[in-house]
């Protein structure tokens, strides 16, 4: 499996999007800390919330650091631009960009 593959894996569930945005909020959180955000949408054992971890630090998404006792999960962006850039830069085009605006101001124009 690639690098790609790992990243669109990882970024295709809903609670694995939940931790990243978690992180993306606040970095260095434990895996406590991460638990709670998560139980705040679904329901979820702390075995469940390590495995969505470990598939996203498999994905490089995720880096772990020892602190003490306490292991700390930070945010990773770099594969999720490698995407962008790959996948999703070329369709931000100046033409695309002119449709997305002609239709949100025809959609406006409707309300």
């Amino acid at each position: 499996m690639t690098d790609d593959d790992l990243v669109f894996k990882a970024l295709a569930d809903p609670v694995r999007r939940i931790l990243l945005d978690a992180l993306f909020e606040q970095d260095g959180r434990t895996q406590s800390q991460l638990e709670a955000v998560v139980r705040e949408h679904v329901e979820m054992t702390r075995f469940g919330v390590a495995k969505h971890l470990r598939l996203l630090e498999e994905a490089n998404l995720v880096v772990t650091r020892k602190e003490g006792r306490s292991k700390l999960h930070h945010l990773n962006a770099v594969p999720i631009r490698a995407i962008h850039d790959r996948w999703i830069g070329k369709y931000t085009a100046a033409r695309v960009s002119a449709l997305l605006d002609l239709k949100r101001a025809l959609e406006e124009d409707e309300s």
